[in-house]
């Protein structure tokens, strides 16, 4: 896949290039954000218990944040990401759990209901509203109760608000709206900062 898809107009293209390109040294630019993972998975777990679950983890990427859910008690964990170079990571990094490729945008693979939980790490903020949209419905039908959206809270960091500018996410408007927008499709929608500009968002069917 060449340089000319970044610079292309389709965010699809241009996001796959980016995430295949960084993916012999995604483990190393994520060390400083998955630190914090035990953090949001505290939080995660103050209001859902994991222990026995169905997790599907969409943009799973290295699959860090699914193993969190399997070392958490979960029963069963995906990863699903349409990067292929990123899948192959994940596949090296955890032999163990389960990992396919596919477009959050669309989970035609899977029921309705197939998942007690649907979550998803630093992916909402990178898709423009109406691309949210469509993945948030797609979470919404695959999730039997919770969606657990792992993201930006508060004050970006400077080296992630550079990332974020390359990648052309739209992670301030992510965070001005995002509760408004989970409010759309599900009965409610809790935010809770836990360190370093990060935290977790949870909704229920």
């Amino acid at each position: 896949m060449g340089l000319k898809h970044y610079f292309s107009s389709d965010p699809d293209k241009r996001a796959r290039f980016i995430f295949n390109f960084i993916a012999p040294i995604y483990g190393y630019l994520g060390t400083s954000l998955e630190r914090n993972f035990v953090y949001s998975m505290n939080a995660v777990e103050k209001y859902i218990p994991i222990k026995g679950k169905a997790v599907i983890d969409l943009g799973t990427g290295t699959g860090a944040w699914a193993a969190n859910f399997k070392h958490r008690g979960a029963d069963q964990v995906m990863g699903l990401d349409f990067a292929g170079k990123m899948l192959d990571k994940a596949k090296t990094n955890y032999p163990n759990m389960e990992f396919v490729h596919g477009d959050a945008e669309n989970l035609e693979n899977f029921a309705d209901n197939s998942f007690d939980i649907v979550t998803a790490s630093f992916v909402l903020h990178g898709l423009k509203e109406h691309k949210r949209a469509n993945m948030l419905r797609e979470m919404r039908r695959v999730s039997r109760k919770h969606i657990v959206i792992h993201d930006f809270i508060g004050e970006t960091p400077l080296f992630i608000r550079f990332l974020e500018f390359m990648e052309r996410s739209d992670y301030k408007f992510f965070k001005i709206n995002i509760c408004k927008e989970l409010k759309a499709h599900f009965i409610n929608a809790r935010k809770i900062p836990t360190k370093f500009g990060t935290g977790i968002y949870i909704a229920e069917k």
